[in-house]
């Protein structure tokens, strides 16, 4: 079976009004180049559902968003991302501000074809009063209340991978693969891009398929983009590109705005981006963050 698509194909799926998710963590190992493709289409009225970074930032700064619901948005050295920062507090974006854990445990929900999975987490907490979503429930064997999550249920979500096949199976191999396993089962599709598209023969290698972290089935389309992770990272291929993402808030505070950096860097395709921030061999190059 073969799931290659382009980016435009993949955008092509997805309709306004849809509820996204969104893979990676921060500034690491989003769909970059997909998000790219998005900000080049009419898309519009989104619910986003991410551990976000400059993925949300951008789409939000876009007018692409109607609703959010995330656990943070940050650049980790930006603490806050610019552009998400200026769309919460003009409130032009509708929100969901959920733990981390809180977050896990509904695209955890969505994955498994539950409702809801309960929890302590959030008791006690104003994070109920604040989220509408969020129920309190008893427990049917002691006298405990819990905070009911409810799933997170998506209609497509996009993930950037290290290598797959053209079957859909993926591959990260960076030390965290973060949520992304219960993005794709959690989605009625899951698209993908990857730095690198291998035979499936790949993956008869033990050591290989041991980092593997969902079903191939669970991935609807497949879309060879080297380099689609950048601004952000995909260790252990390169870094996320600091000096980039300098730049990029600078843009936030200057008079031309997100459209100043659009124009700059976007272009009419991927190769037109690549081409503005350097090259693929520049973005290989990065160097991985040392913390």
């Amino acid at each position: 079976m073969d799931k290659q698509m382009t980016a435009t194909d993949v955008v092509g799926q997805l309709e306004n009004g849809m509820t996204l998710g969104i893979g990676g963590w921060g500034p690491r190992r989003k769909p970059m180049a997909l998000v790219r493709e998005i900000l080049r289409s009419d898309l519009k009225d989104l619910t986003l559902v991410a551990y976000g970074g400059a993925d949300v930032g951008m789409l939000c700064a876009a007018g692409k968003v109607k609703k959010l619901v995330f656990a943070f948005v940050s650049l980790d050295f930006i603490p806050l991302e610019p552009f998400f920062r200026q769309a919460r507090q003009a409130g032009s974006i509708e929100v969901s501000e959920l733990d981390e854990g809180m977050m896990l445990l509904g695209l955890r929900a969505a994955a498994w074809g539950l409702p809801f999975i309960p929890t302590g987490v959030g008791l006690g907490t104003d994070i109920v009063k604040v989220n509408a979503d969020l129920k309190l429930v008893d427990s049917p064997y002691d006298d405990k209340e819990w905070v009911a999550v409810p799933a997170l249920k998506l209609d497509a979500s996009l993930i950037h991978v290290d290598r797959a096949d053209a079957r859909g199976v993926c591959q990260i191999a960076g030390p965290d693969h973060y949520m992304d396993d219960m993005f794709a089962r959690a989605a009625d599709k899951t698209y993908v891009s990857c730095d690198e598209l291998v035979d499936s023969a790949f993956f008869n290698d033990p050591a290989q398929a041991r980092q593997v972290h969902w079903e191939r089935a669970a991935t609807a389309g497949v879309v060879h983009l080297p380099g689609g992770a950048h601004p952000s990272s995909c260790n252990p291929l390169y870094g996320f590109d600091v000096a980039h993402f300098k730049e990029y808030a600078g843009f936030a505070r200057d008079a031309a705005g997100f459209a100043g950096y659009l124009d700059k860097y976007l272009g009419a395709s991927e190769s037109d981006y690549q081409t503005a921030v350097g090259g693929l061999d520049a973005i290989r190059q990065l160097p991985l963050p040392v913390y």
